[in-house]
């Protein structure tokens, strides 16, 4: 058992050498290492205000840094169990579910999809300044839905419609596109689709700036689409 004073000195000794290690432009230790395994946290292409005012920067860090990361740390331990699993990409994982083991299949289903569709959508967002998409897709677009107004006015339904969490997507498959949503974090490429757009309607997505005006939020998502992206991933299903 030691005395007070030795415990006192103990922390003086603590403390000074923190001190130091400021002085000295170190960082105390971490007080636990991040997760390990197969699967990283991508960091964004952008900064977290990037995309205001339609989308707050503490939205943008809590989502990309914390549910994000949650994902990645939960797939991670999910192929942990199988570990020949962590050798494959998470698109393929999520889109062979029904080949996996059943003992992970649930954990890669919702922590493999958050991650796919995170990853997807960080990628998607870009302030386009009124842009419009172009090409190939464009028409595309034209044919199926009349033009962008159309496709807006059906995408926006599928998200307002989204019961609890979830998303809303346009995507391809042998018909050509197709708007879908999908519960949770289930993702297109489950079902052999290819996703053009996604937008996360989860509350973590947008409440801390629109609370429970959902529609305001899927309106500003008009202002933040990338659509070379999105051209670039319809074409990769022939459109």
């Amino acid at each position: 058992m030691i005395t007070r004073r030795q415990a006192l000195k103990q922390i003086s000794v603590v403390a000074a050498a923190a001190a130091v290690s400021r002085l000295e432009g170190q960082a105390p230790p971490p007080a636990s290492a991040p997760p390990l395994g197969p699967f990283k946290l991508p960091p964004l292409p952008y900064a977290t205000d990037a995309f205001e005012p339609f989308i707050d920067a503490r939205t943008m860090e809590l989502h990309h840094d914390k549910h994000h990361a949650a994902y990645v740390a939960g797939l991670n331990k999910a192929v942990a169990e199988v570990p020949a699993l962590g050798s494959r990409s998470v698109e393929d994982l999520v889109g062979a579910l029904a080949t996996l083991p059943e003992q992970v299949r649930t954990a890669i289903r919702n922590h493999g999809g958050g991650h796919a569709n995170h990853s997807f959508f960080w990628l998607l967002l870009k302030k386009n300044e009124g842009g419009k998409p172009e090409g190939s897709l464009a028409k595309a677009i034209e044919k199926k839905f009349g033009g962008l107004p159309g496709l807006q006015e059906q995408f926006n339904k599928a998200a307002t419609s989204v019961f609890g969490s979830g998303w809303a997507w346009l995507s391809v498959d042998g018909d050509g596109l197709r708007i879908e949503s999908t519960p949770n974090q289930e993702s297109p490429l489950t079902q052999g689709r290819v996703p053009v757009l996604g937008l996360d309607v989860w509350e973590h997505a947008y409440y801390l700036k629109y609370q429970n005006r959902r529609v305001e939020y899927i309106a500003a998502f008009w202002n933040l689409i990338n659509w070379e992206f999105a051209a670039a991933q319809a074409a990769k299903a022939g459109i």
